[in-house]
């Protein structure tokens, strides 16, 4: 039957379209692509997809894990050393929710961007 299309593009609402992007521009090492009033988007990765920043009045962030904003959605970020990688989000502006999951050979940790936004940083998938 075949695919309907390819996924280009994934917009990510926020309070602040330039402060998020930047994060996950210092995160993923992307350029940025398209920039205007509210919104920004990254250029692609070398997995072919870009990432948009839109800016919602009255945002209001997820309250993960509670379901009383729930997370809609989330990105797993792929890292070769999570120690270097949690130090890095951390000063970025990310926030950390608890310590290593399964610390074995897949480790993962989860965070939250600057918009709260939850995420993970996993050694494999």
């Amino acid at each position: 039957m075949g695919a309907v299309g390819r996924l280009a593009d994934l917009v990510i609402d926020c309070p602040d379209a330039t402060l998020l992007a930047q994060f996950w521009q210092a995160v993923l090492e992307r350029d940025i692509e398209e920039s205007d009033d509210g919104w920004v988007t990254l250029g692609r990765g070398s997995d072919g997809h870009r990432l948009s920043f839109q800016q919602v009045d009255g945002y209001t962030a997820p309250s993960w894990p509670s379901q009383r904003h729930p997370q809609h959605m989330h990105l797993d970020v792929l890292v070769d050393d999570l120690s270097a990688a949690h130090r890095r989000v951390v000063a970025l502006g990310a926030q950390a929710y608890g310590d290593v999951i399964d610390p074995g050979p897949k480790e993962w940790r989860i965070y939250a961007d600057p918009a709260g936004h939850p995420f993970c940083l996993v050694t494999s998938i």
